[in-house]
């Protein structure tokens, strides 16, 4: 019971340093900006870029799992991040962010496409929650990135500001070598690969995952720029963009602790999704008087859906080793997806100077969400034999 206990801290704190060095960025962005002379289009990369290498990350976890096996990748993993962190007090110029940008985002996917598997072997018979858990620590460390960055710049600038997450990067790391299973943890199963590259179901599962996640990054990277071009300071920005990340680690949580009374996820599912487009036609039309609604209704719709995005993908098999291998296929593509959102936003935004298109897009795309939720039904789309077919 004490090596569970334990395993669950580290998890947790693995969780805690996987956006860090992705959220402490937006509100420093300008400040950034004009110490490294990077324009929008760049600005973006940093954002843009670790998503990419997370999802390439995502559908490489077979061969990572085989190669290095799950604790030792995940500890690995970690430890890049710690790395890229320090580098950026280091050597604070634009292409030194890029380069750890890169370093981060490799570091993020290795965590990422190895721990759920390890969640569903570890935790067989509760690895739904466990996942909504780990979901809301994600987004939990994302909300202290952007909260306590811009504080810490003031004090010590912008690039240790960035490196200081480098420190609770390395209690991960220690956390995990402490609790982890001395080696990869054996996914053993009688039942074939699946072929997900050929499956409907899913293709489905990740264009969902992606589209939604698309929104979470593109908030992610822009909103305190899209506030600072209003007139708040980067400490107010960034006390926004973890206000509203706080609500999606409260949402996230009780929709995770919901989960049991709703094996029809389309409940959840449709209130979420009506949450994400009422912040987003927010955003647009009076981002200043409804700052607050705004933040609380943003929170909701992406607090939930990115668990929900997992959960509903993992319902769809029993096995560990095939859940694993669905997961790494929806995160991979879905990242790949999900990183063009903060590219496209910093193009409109280079050409136009209107972060409201991006909002407008994102607006459309939630549209589409809901539509392919609702082919969620609790009955449909099992996979249980090679190759996947949708019942």
């Amino acid at each position: 019971m004490k090596r569970q206990t334990l395993l669950l801290i580290a998890i947790v704190l693995l969780g805690l340093n996987l956006r860090p060095v992705l959220a402490a960025i937006g509100p420093l962005l300008d400040r950034i900006q004009l110490d490294t002379s990077l324009d929008h289009a760049g600005a973006s990369l940093l954002t843009s870029l670790p998503v990419v290498i997370m999802g390439i990350g995502a559908l490489a976890a077979g061969l990572l799992r085989k190669r290095l096996g799950e604790s030792n990748g995940i500890l690995f993993g970690v430890l890049l991040i710690a790395l890229a962190c320090l580098v950026r007090g280091l050597l604070p110029d634009s292409s030194t962010l890029i380069i750890t940008a890169l370093l981060a985002g490799a570091g993020i996917a290795f965590v990422q496409a190895l721990l759920p598997g390890l969640i569903k072997s570890r935790f067989p018979t509760d690895s739904g929650r466990l996942i909504g858990f780990y979901s809301c620590a994600i987004m939990g460390g994302a909300a202290f990135g952007a909260a306590l960055t811009p504080w810490l710049a003031q004090s010590i600038g912008w690039s240790w500001a960035l490196a200081s997450w480098t420190l609770p990067a390395l209690l991960a790391a220690v956390s995990w070598h402490r609790a982890a299973p001395a080696q990869a943890v054996a996914m053993s199963s009688a039942l074939p690969h699946l072929d997900v590259w050929r499956s409907p179901r899913a293709w489905l599962l990740m264009s969902f995952f992606g589209i939604g996640t698309a929104g979470y990054t593109l908030v992610l990277a822009w909103l305190p720029p899209y506030y600072t071009s209003l007139g708040w300071s980067a400490q107010a920005s960034g006390l926004l963009l973890a206000a509203l990340t706080l609500c999606e680690v409260v949402a996230g949580l009780l929709a995770s602790s919901l989960l049991p009374r709703y094996p029809d996820r389309r409940v959840l599912l449709a209130v979420v999704l009506l949450a994400l487009l009422a912040g987003l036609l927010g955003l647009m039309l009076a981002p200043l008087q409804l700052v607050v609604p705004i933040c609380m209704l943003l929170g909701v719709g992406i607090g939930a859906l990115f668990p929900l995005s997992l959960v509903v993908a993992q319902d769809h098999l029993d096995d560990p080793r095939q859940t694993g291998d669905l997961l790494a296929f929806v995160q991979g593509g879905g990242y790949l997806i999900a990183a063009t959102a903060p590219l496209l936003a910093g193009l409109l935004r280079q050409y136009t100077d209107d972060l409201r298109l991006s909002w407008m897009a994102m607006a459309a795309a939630t549209l589409v969400l809901m539509l392919l939720a609702s082919r969620f039904t609790p009955d449909s789309g099992q996979f249980r034999t090679r190759p996947l077919r949708v019942a």
